[in-house]
Formats: structure tokens, sequence, C-alpha cells
């Protein structure tokens, strides 16, 4: 059976070819983008996000969980959409091992945000300590 968001030629758990060209989209944390934005802003059909979604490797801002067109997603989700996709497309790694490294650069972004606290709480105990 085809996915009509996929095309005849796209194999269930393989992203859609990148599409060539420059484009530029400028995302604030403020607005959200709807699935077909999404979509657009990945070069993706809306039948990979939709898929990203179901795997739990996106997770759509407030929105009915089984009504796509309502979905909403911040640039956040844009970006780990789209290292979700390079990964795929790329690498060739499954859904499965883009969920280990997506939780995996999340925890690296903690622990570095987490450096950066405490190298800020040091340096202002060596200020007071003068």
């Amino acid at each position: 059976m085809m996915d009509e968001n996929r095309g005849p030629d796209i194999p269930p758990g393989r992203p859609p070819r990148m599409q060539t060209g420059l484009s530029a989209i400028i995302i604030d944390e403020q607005n959200a983008l709807t699935l077909s934005e999404l979509s657009r802003a990945c070069a993706v059909q809306t039948g990979y996000i939709i898929e990203l979604v179901d795997e739990g490797l996106l997770t759509p801002e407030a929105a009915e969980e089984h009504e796509p067109q309502r979905w909403r997603f911040t640039g956040t989700q844009m970006r780990r959409a789209r290292v979700a996709l390079r990964l795929q497309h790329d690498l060739g790694v499954n859904l499965a091992g883009i969920a280990l490294a997506l939780q995996l650069l999340d925890e690296v972004e903690m622990l570095r945000a987490r450096l950066n606290t405490e190298d800020t709480a040091m340096s202002a105990d060596d200020v007071n300590s003068r």
C-alpha cells in the first residue's frame, strides 16, 4: 500500500531525497510552524514528519495527537527534524538509531549548559573572594 505523502518510490523508514537549491527560513521560538511549513522548511514530504512524530522523535506543541493539520512545531523541533533527516539520508541511520542519537545530543547539550553555569558560578566566586 502506497502512502500518498511519501510517493511510490520511497519505502517506509527511508526519508525522501532532499531537494536541491538554496533557500532560507528564519524561525524564532515565538512562532510555531504547521506540518506543511515544517516539511517545506526541511525539504521533505509531510509523511516523513508524521513518521518522526509517530516514532516519538518530534513532539508537536499542544495539539491533538491524531490531527496532524492542527500540529504546531517550534524551531527546536525543526532542528531535530533536520538532524534526523541528515542522520538518515547521509549516514543511513534507522529511526531507532536516530532516537538514540537525538537523546545523546540532548544530554550533551544539557551537560554543556550545566558546565557553563558552573563556570559562571566559579568565576563569580573568584571575583567575590578578591
